[in-house]
């Protein structure tokens, strides 16, 4: 299904009163800048690793806050901004109707940037809860749960007041608004106020899981459902698989939580259901990702053409291995080998850039340009921003997991743990260049969208004049 069967198609001044462009391209390059400020903190945190921290000795500049600032800036940085920026732009176009207030857009953006760079502040001076994803500080989670709902409200609206049959990506991004908006509240209240101990790391579990299937993936997969069939100028295969996908997340990914605290005290019944679901939902992805190729099928030549559905379906690829991935990482038996180990960071890098920063990519490669009604400044550059993303998260995901499975055995086999860090030590030099290669594909696009927007601006004084 595309654009096109989904609602009249636009005239250029329906879509000039519908999408506010300038607010989109402003949230695309404030997630830019945050995942450049999240992707150095990374690497200062690879190289105090190998022991060649920069910054030695400065407790501002510890590996431990940056590290936190590393996942907040990209959850609440860039993920969060550079969806934003894709609702104003899909939303409106698939409803035929405004955001509920315009201002109130504005608002929420310059009160979400507020929010994170308060968040990063307060991690770097030491005020964070132990929580991992939510480690906001206290003083901040109303105004971020506030601004949850400000969201919700302003994008609900149009979808409350369309006409017709709901396409499937609306499916998706109403359960978005609802689920992350409930899971937030879950996450940053319920532990640090109402239970402790074991009950308090069930909730953790829950919020940590659920803050990636019940707020990135709804959302990545709804714009993937609207995107894709667009680009691809075919319907999607098959309606009814989209539902699969739909409710079989709305169902099992919820009850996944407690797979991260397996051999706790923590009832084993609830250890294993999440092992249950955690494999279900792979299934559930399975069917997915058969719609996603279904579609592509008997034209898979685009991907070498069409450089945004390079970008989603290679996320989409990345998506399938990372839950496959953990269909075997949740088990009691791969537990016992790679639990604390490096295979769950090589894990998380492979979901969350390899997949849906991947998405994310693609849509502004495929917007960004639309926007300023000029192609790229530099194709050259476009394919150095591919390559040296999607090689460099791969091979830093490969090498951790595997580095993962030595650390686990190491210490099943009761070694020092200077046994374990000694042999780590390569693979995390490689880490480092796996690192280097995905800032250098990100500093190529940024200066692609410097050189395209310039170009853009001497057009249009060309034309004043």
């Amino acid at each position: 299904m595309n654009e096109a069967t989904i609602a009249t198609p636009i005239t250029p001044k329906q879509h000039t009163e519908l999408v506010d462009e300038k607010l989109v391209r402003l949230y695309f390059i404030t997630a830019l800048i945050f995942l450049a400020t999240s992707m150095l903190a990374g690497l200062l945190m690879a190289m105090q690793l190998i022991r060649h921290n920069p910054l030695r000795g400065i407790e501002f500049f510890s590996p431990g806050r940056w590290r936190m600032l590393h996942t907040n800036a990209v959850a609440y940085g860039f993920l969060a901004n550079g969806f934003l920026g894709a609702l104003h732009w899909a939303i409106p176009r698939l409803t035929l109707q405004p955001v509920l207030d315009k201002r109130l857009s504005w608002l929420i953006y310059a009160a979400w940037q507020g929010v994170v760079g308060a968040t990063a502040v307060g991690l770097l001076l030491g005020e964070a809860q132990a929580l991992e994803w939510g480690e906001t500080p206290v003083w901040i989670d109303p105004v971020a749960q506030l601004g949850l709902l400000l969201v919700a409200i302003n994008f609900m609206t149009p979808i409350a007041r369309m006409k017709g049959p709901m396409y499937v990506t609306l499916w998706y991004f109403l359960a978005a608004f609802v689920w992350t908006f409930l899971t937030y509240a879950m996450g940053n209240f319920i532990p640090e106020y109402v239970v402790g101990g074991t009950a308090a790391g069930a909730v953790g579990g829950l919020f940590i899981h659920d803050l990636v299937g019940l707020f990135v993936t709804p959302l990545g997969w709804g714009l993937m459902y609207y995107f894709v069939p667009i680009l691809l100028k075919k319907p999607i295969w098959s309606h009814g698989l989209s539902l699969v996908g739909f409710w079989g997340l709305a169902f099992f990914y919820p009850l996944q939580g407690i797979h991260h605290f397996l051999y706790t005290p923590i009832p084993m019944f609830l250890q294993y259901g999440a092992v249950v679901s955690t494999i279900a939902v792979e299934l559930v992805v399975t069917t997915v990702v058969i719609n996603f190729f279904g579609t592509l099928w008997g034209n898979a030549g685009v991907v070498k053409t069409n450089m945004p559905i390079r970008w989603f379906y290679t996320g989409m690829i990345y998506y399938f291995l990372t839950c496959l991935q953990c269909s075997f990482q949740v088990t009691l038996t791969f537990q016992k080998i790679i639990h604390f180990s490096d295979w769950v960071v090589g894990h998380a890098h492979m979901v969350m850039f390899g997949v849906f920063s991947m998405w994310i990519m693609g849509i502004m490669l495929y917007l960004y340009p639309r926007m300023l009604n000029r192609p790229w400044a530099s194709p050259k550059l476009l394919e150095w921003h591919y390559w040296l993303s999607t090689l460099g998260v791969g091979f830093m995901a490969a090498d951790l997991i595997l580095l993962g499975v030595f650390q686990g055995w190491s210490w099943a086999a009761l070694e020092p743990w200077d046994a374990s860090t000694d042999f780590s030590y390569p693979f995390w030099v490689l880490r480092v260049f796996a690192g280097l290669a995905m800032f250098g594909g990100l500093l190529a696009f940024l200066q692609n969208i410097w050189l395209t927007t310039r170009a853009a601006a001497a057009d249009r004084l060309a034309q004043k004049s």
